[in-house]
Order: structure tokens, then sequence, then C-alpha cells
């Protein structure tokens, strides 16, 4: 078969299969050439409207207030029906991309499912930097920032404690800030593919090991890490997951709803956010090249940010097939806080689709929602 012309397989569908015999297709092999057909007619169409008439996506529909906002920070709560008494305080990453991959378009969105399992459901926006944001330091949102924003979910609920998630980055910086202010009345915290362990990171620790790599040098020659730094950095991480994602693109191209997601997700990693050159500092110096957190040598404005100072019920969940936090190194919260309420889960997919995407939705949402549930 592999050897024939595929006029000359045509022709015999069409035409029969020769020694005179006239042999008629069967009814589910028609079927299946007309759906092929269809599918080739909408990939066409669907190409030349991304080519000739794109169209930016909409994201973030999920109803929100703004809160609070302090230079570039933003605090979001969301509307939901509210039936959990504890308020949730979702800190993402800071730099990098934008936080509107949390909430990507209806029924594609982490925000969706929460505020709808009647979470009252707050994100902090850390916001675009700029060349005057270099001074800012990872400190400065461990002693001022989070502090702050914290205050504000309890003023705003009326509750008096808070329940916090943190994602990626996020998780890292929640945990630094629990562990300096313990006097927090923070009722659980959950960790969603955030490293801890950092002499378990991967390739990253690798690249940026000081034997490598002199992060004082770098800050101080060019400040503010750009965004297309930042991008070319993730790139190089998996050199194939573009070619790849244009592939799967084109496999798909006839599904309308598939193109309306890829369309969505495809604006967001494409916006990267700089890093303020100070946070840069610290973020590598400290956490990457001396694990200082995870060593309990870590130190906060004159506080010693030691992670067996968590004591409230802790959720901790890694991704089986993230090369960006490894599950081995966003396990180590569990062993290293003094709660005993305390779990771990691994999941399918990987950093991102942990969180966003149908997988998500199966495999991740309903395991955080459920967890957080009974102790909200």
């Amino acid at each position: 078969m592999a050897l024939e012309r595929f006029a000359d397989v045509v022709e015999r569908f069409t035409h029969g299969y020769g020694n005179g015999h006239t042999l008629e297709p069967r009814a589910e092999t028609v079927t299946q050439w007309q759906e092929e057909l269809e599918r080739v007619v909408r990939r066409a169409e669907n190409l030349q409207r991304m080519l000739t008439n794109p169209q930016e996506p909409k994201v973030g529909q999920t109803p929100r207030q703004e809160i609070y906002k302090k230079n570039k920070s933003r605090l979001y709560r969301y509307q939901s029906k509210r039936t959990h008494r504890t308020p949730l305080l979702f800190v993402p990453n800071l730099g990098i991309s934008r936080p509107y991959i949390f909430d990507l378009m209806p029924g594609a969105s982490f925000v969706e499912h929460m505020t709808r399992e009647g979470f009252d459901f707050y994100m902090l926006d850390w916001g675009v930097f700029g060349p005057e944001d270099n001074d800012l330091s990872f400190e400065d949102c461990v002693t001022r920032i989070l502090p702050r924003m914290t205050r504000k979910v309890l003023e705003s609920s009326g509750a008096e404690s808070l329940s916090v998630l943190g994602y990626c980055m996020g998780a890292p910086l929640s945990a630094s800030f629990l562990a300096a202010y313990p006097e927090t009345p923070v009722k659980n915290f959950i960790n969603m593919a955030g490293p801890i362990d950092f002499s378990k990171i991967g390739l990253f620790g690798l690249w940026l090991d000081e034997k490598y790599f002199n992060v004082d040098r770098f800050v101080e020659t060019i400040g503010a890490v750009p965004a297309d730094m930042v991008k070319a950095g993730f790139k190089l991480l998996k050199p194939t997951m573009d070619l790849s994602t244009n592939l799967n693109l084109w496999w798909n191209l006839w599904n309308d709803k598939y193109v309306e997601g890829f369309n969505a997700l495809n604006r967001w990693a494409n916006e990267y956010v700089a890093f303020p050159g100070e946070f840069f500092r610290q973020w590598v110096g400290d956490f990457y090249q001396r694990n200082k957190l995870f060593r309990g040598e870590a130190v906060f404005g004159g506080r010693p940010a030691r992670l067996s100072s968590i004591s409230c019920p802790v959720f901790v969940v890694g991704a089986k097939e993230d090369y960006i936090a490894p599950p081995e190194c966003v396990r180590a919260l569990i062993d290293a806080v003094s709660s005993r309420d305390k779990d771990y889960v691994e999941l399918p997919g990987g950093h991102i689709s942990l969180i966003a995407g149908r997988g998500a939705s199966l495999h991740c949402w309903p395991k955080v929602s459920s967890w957080l549930a009974p102790r909200s």
C-alpha cells in the first residue's frame, strides 16, 4: 500500500477494485472520508481567517472588582456566591507572564471554577514592570506588598482569617511571607507547582549556578531583565516546543473550539514581562544559588523565615512533566513545614497545563477546591 500511488487508491475507491467487480465502499468508510474532507475545508477556512483577519482573543472575562492598588500591584476580588467563609488570596508569579492565564476564557478558567464553587476569591496582580521598578526586591514583596494585600483581603471580606494559594514563583514568595510572619491569620496554604528545594530545580538551576552565572555583574550591567530575555530563557528550556505546538495546531485547525483556545493561550504565551533588577538579583542569588529558604537561612526585614514556622494545613500539588519546577523540588515543602494536616498530590501535565486547559479542569481544579472547601 505504501508503494501505491495515491491516485490509484482513489481510483479504486471511487470506481471499484478490478476483476470486473465493482465494490461499493462501506458506509462507515464513506463517512470517514466525508468527515476528513470537511476537516480539510475547515482547516483552510480557519487558516485563512488567522492569517488575513486575526482577532484579539477575549481573556479575563470573569467579573471582578479592583479592591486595592499600590504602585504597579493590584488586588482584585472576583464575583461569586461566597458560600465558604474563609477568603482565598491567589498569589501568582511576579514578572515572566501575565496572570490572566488563570482566567483565560469561559470554560477554561481556574478563577471561574473557584468562584463557581463558592470561594471568595482574590487575586494579586503584581503588574508590568519598567526601569522605574528596578529597586523592587524579593524582600520588598515579602515585607511590604504581601502583608498589605492580606490585610486588604481581611478588611474587604470581613473575615478573621484567610487561605493563601501560591502558584509557581508565587509559592516561594507566599511561603517566605508566611514563614517570616507566622502571626498572620492564615488558615490554609496551597502550593501549586512552586519550587521550594532549589537543589532539585533542574536545568534552570544548572544555568544559574554561581560557578557559571554572576548575578551581581549581570544586574549591574543591564539592570532589569528585559521581557525578550525572559522569553528566550524559557524557549531554550524546550527548543522544540514551538514546533510541536504548531503541529498540534495544524492537526486541530478544523476544530473551532481548539482554535479559539489556541489563540487565547498563544496570546498569553507570547506576552512576557520583565523582571526588576533587584528582584532578579535576590531571586537568583538567595534561591537558585544558595537555597536559603529551604535551608532555613532566609531573613526578610530582620525576621528569620523558617518553613517550620508554617503550621496551618498545607496542600502541595506537583506536575509529573514539569521541567520548570520538577515535582521533587515542589514536594519538599511537605517535609519542611510543621503542619500536622498536610497532603501532596502529583498530577498529569506540565507547569502550565497543570493549572490551565482541559486537563487542569479534570485533574487539578477539583482536587484543589475539594481539599480547600471543608477547611474554609
